[in-house]
């Protein structure tokens, strides 16, 4: 088998690997692949699995029977018929320097809902750009989302350049258009290179083709990108914990015993620390923090944590434990950006489902700000946002929701929107 094919996020090897190849200690990067339909995301991946040697032998054996790279990712038998990306198909590899995890994600604009759930936990984002097509729509879009999801980094690979000639003006050309766009969008890290996924230019090595591009081939540059981890995980944000699960003691024990479980979204907490819990807004103390690995003086963020509090609360699923000094404020109503995914528009005075955390909530829309021209990525008037709209509206909530700004605490500062009649999820949206 090939060294470094490994389907575990922890790290560790698939049965039959060898021992050698464990990786538990090589940084991780998550990373997604979007774009337009038909810009060779799967196809891309298929050659970052290949040429780096990341593959199984069969699936080698497989692929050189019938050289196509995209079937290495598209796993769908409806997406192998149709030809395009319908799921969000995870796959990881590493290199000696570095593990990965991607999300290859939809480009048909239909399953932009799949593409937010790749994206929202993404480091780097890679948007595929068609030599030929230049930027699309589905390009802006796709932009768009990961711009507003918080993702530092965005590379833009300009495929199909076998397909031009490996003409050098024609990149520039889009390469100039992509600056601009991404400027538009306050994108703070951004890079672009020209490659061809089907021929392997500039995907793992250096292109003879292209040797006016001076640049590192997509490997090596995701392998050099350096990730904040602490700040896309929240580990600077404030302290929150939302409880999942409240574990009672037994009859005979006391009652401070009880233990209020959850994973502790952003920031940190700390045994001794003065907390609020909310919405009741009563101030206690942490006693305890236990995990199934034994107790803590402090959890981190991403960590599943049991939490004892100095004193017996009336505390139940939906609660937010959080440090005094940086609680959240409760909202009656809230300005959120949307993402709307449902065929029915949003309009003024229609009423939805709100879901934050494991809180739900009634809203009612009191305002349509404004929706986002895709070709200008500029605000304009509108009374409602339809199917694959992006906007902003101010809703009204049933009960206060312990919310954040979505760039203050990512975890708490975003909710989904729920068809009341359909129990469908029809919004995805971040705080404002």
């Amino acid at each position: 088998m090939h060294a470094n094919a490994y389907t575990e996020i922890s790290g560790e090897a698939p049965a039959g690997a060898p021992a050698e190849a464990a990786i538990d200690d090589t940084p991780r990067l998550r990373f997604i692949t979007a774009g337009s339909v038909d810009d060779g995301k799967s196809t891309l991946i298929g050659r970052l699995l290949y040429d780096s040697k990341s593959l199984f032998d069969d699936q080698v054996v497989a692929l050189e029977k019938n050289f196509d790279l995209a079937r290495l990712t598209d796993g769908l038998r409806a997406e192998r018929e149709q030809g395009i990306t319908i799921d969000v198909a995870w796959r990881y590899f590493a290199t000696p320097r570095r593990r990965f995890v991607i999300a290859d994600c939809p480009g048909h604009v239909q399953y932009t809902r799949n593409m937010i759930t790749g994206a929202s936990n993404a480091e780097v984002a890679v948007l595929l750009v068609d030599a030929r097509h230049g930027v699309m729509e589905q390009t802006r879009r796709h932009a768009f989302i990961t711009a507003r999801l918080g993702i530092e980094h965005l590379v833009i690979c300009v495929n199909k350049m076998d397909l031009v000639g490996f003409a050098e003006d024609r990149f520039l050309a889009l390469e100039a258009s992509l600056q601009e766009m991404a400027a538009a969008l306050g994108v703070p890290s951004l890079s672009v290179l020209p490659i061809s996924a089907l021929e392997g230019d500039n995907v793992v090595s250096y292109s003879p083709r292209m040797p006016w591009y001076k640049g590192p081939p997509l490997l090596a540059l995701l392998e050099e990108i350096e990730i904040s981890h602490d700040s896309r995980r929240g580990l600077h944000g404030p302290g929150r914990l939302p409880v999942q699960v409240v574990i009672r003691p037994e009859a005979s024990a006391r009652p401070e015993d009880r233990r209020y479980a959850g994973t502790v979204s952003s920031g940190t907490l700390s045994v001794g620390e003065e907390v609020v819990v909310l919405p009741d807004g009563h101030r206690t103390q942490i006693t305890a923090i236990e995990t199934f690995d034994g107790p803590l003086d402090r959890a981190a963020a991403g960590q599943p944590v049991a939490v004892g509090l100095a004193d017996v609360l009336d505390v139940s699923r939906g609660a937010i434990i959080a440090p005094a000094e940086s609680a959240p404020t409760p909202h009656r109503s809230l300005t959120a950006t949307i993402c709307w995914m449902g065929h029915r528009p949003l309009t003024r005075g229609s009423t939805w489902l709100v879901q934050h955390g494991t809180t739900e909530a009634r809203c009612k829309v009191q305002s349509i700000e404004h929706k986002v021209d895709l070709s200008t990525l500029s605000p304009e008037e509108t009374d409602q946002l339809q199917l694959n709209d992006m906007g902003s509206a101010h809703l009204a909530l049933s009960l206060p929701l312990m919310v954040d700004r979505f760039e203050t605490a990512q975890a708490t500062g975003r909710f989904i929107i729920i068809d009341p009649a359909t129990h469908e999820t029809v919004g995805a949206a971040l705080i404002a």
